[in-house]
């Protein structure tokens, strides 16, 4: 007798780790954090410019989040990740190669890698979980997407290579072609589509123990959902507000943290590690985040991670020089609740919505959360200006975290029509 095929989910769950720790994690973090500051001495340009450009990936992200999701019904996810791969491995070519001039780093960095990174990340790495998982569906998500924050920890390596090579930025974007085109090879040959494509089935239970009843029947629906379905209720709609007011603090914390820091007389190294807390607060939100998932209401989960940002913004607030350890909690905090409000998003829309839908719906809520969080830097910049201090910024923080919560509350699991006839129906059948 054959021996049984072991269940291929958590191997595909290791390869999107790894495929986020590349695609993102060397083009996001390793270039707007490291090869970047080595370019504008090179390529002049204001840092409202280089700014700019880093606002302009993220906007990209989310715009071409809708055509990724067309992409992944298309071609698969296979093609997908691969085509993100291709299109950042073109981005990091031109800037090693080509790239003289503001216009171009705002070009290939902001629009070319940014539309990358949306067809080789969140988007298809979702979906695959989505397809893949039910009841371990939120920790897997937690693992496939926290390995760009391990990039975002060994970013700094790439730094020293480009100085020992004579602080030559451009070897650190031939490096980031490099690493993405070993991405696109893994995408190629080890994504699988669904588990159905293997002979597989969901979580790895036999088919027989599908239907029995388990804990995650509460926590995720079974209803095959479209997403014109979906977009008609009010459930998804909320999930979308929380998830914008939930990446608009991280964004606003990134873009100023560290000159707040300096700003009150905190060491310039100590800021940059505070800031490095940030990235370790993210994987263990993930982690968090997604585990709860698994257990608990989703609502419960959501909005225990969305209230981090409380605490988070008030030790923003309070830290200064003398209490080192307050920034680092600050920023440990502040990447947790963001973590787990990340993870939360993506688990819940698939809960909720189920795999088929899955990629359209969260591929347009990524636009929305990216275009209308991306200017959070920007507003926290005039916050400044205009007060003189960064504390009505941490202030806002903690008010968007409060309108996510409420959001969230509201935001019961959707039953399908069919489902809310069905009792009506049956007390007339009855009479």
């Amino acid at each position: 007798m054959p021996k049984k095929p072991e269940f291929y989910g958590w191997n595909l769950v290791a390869v999107l780790f790894c495929l986020d720790f590349i695609n993102m994690g060397f083009p996001y973090y390793g270039g707007s954090v490291i090869i970047n500051d080595f370019m504008i001495h090179d390529i002049t340009m204001s840092g409202t410019m280089r700014g700019f450009g880093f606002q302009l990936l993220n906007v990209f992200v989310g715009l071409a989040a809708v055509v990724v999701a067309i992409s992944i019904v298309k071609i698969g996810l296979r093609a997908t990740f691969a085509v993100g791969s291709a299109i950042i491995c073109v981005g990091a070519l031109y800037m090693a190669l080509v790239a003289k001039t503001p216009i171009e780093y705002l070009i290939m960095f902001g629009v070319v890698m940014g539309t990358g990174i949306s067809f080789a990340t969140l988007v298809p790495a979702f979906t695959a979980v989505a397809r893949w998982f039910r009841k371990y569906r939120g920790r897997a998500n937690g693992i496939a997407v926290s390995a760009s924050g391990f990039a975002g920890l060994a970013a700094p390596l790439l730094g020293k290579v480009i100085r020992a090579h004579g602080n030559n930025w451009r070897m650190g974007w031939f490096i980031v072609a490099g690493a993405v085109v070993l991405a696109g090879l893994l995408a190629v040959l080890f994504v699988r589509e669904s588990p159905e494509s293997m002979g597989q089935t969901v979580d790895g239970i036999p088919p027989e123990e599908q239907n029995q009843a388990t804990r995650t029947d509460t926590l995720a629906t079974k209803h095959p959902w479209t997403a014109g379905q979906a977009y008609g209720t009010g459930a998804y709609w909320l999930i979308a507000i929380a998830g914008i007011v939930s990446t608009f603090p991280f964004f606003l914390f990134v873009a100023h943290w560290t000159r707040r820091l300096i700003g009150v007389g905190f060491k310039a190294s100590d800021a940059e590690l505070a800031l490095g807390f940030l990235t370790i607060g993210t994987l263990l939100g993930r982690w968090l985040g997604g585990l709860l998932m698994d257990y608990i209401n989703s609502r419960v989960a959501f909005v225990l991670g969305l209230a981090v940002y409380f605490v988070g913004s008030y030790l923003a607030i309070a830290a200064m020089p003398g209490a080192l350890w307050m920034a680092y909690l600050a920023a440990l905090l502040n990447g947790a609740a963001y973590g787990w409000a990340f993870t939360c998003v993506g688990t819940m829309v698939a809960h909720y919505y189920g795999p088929a839908a899955f990629p359209k719906l969260y591929g347009m809520m990524t636009l929305l959360v990216s275009l209308i969080a991306s200017p959070a830097g920007t507003v926290g910049g005039w916050i400044f200006d205009h007060y003189k201090s960064f504390t009505p910024a941490f202030e806002l923080n903690a008010v968007l975290a409060a309108v996510g919560i409420i959001a969230i509350v509201f935001a019961a699991m959707p039953k399908p029509r069919s489902e809310v006839g069905a009792p009506v129906l049956q007390q007339e059948a009855a009479r």
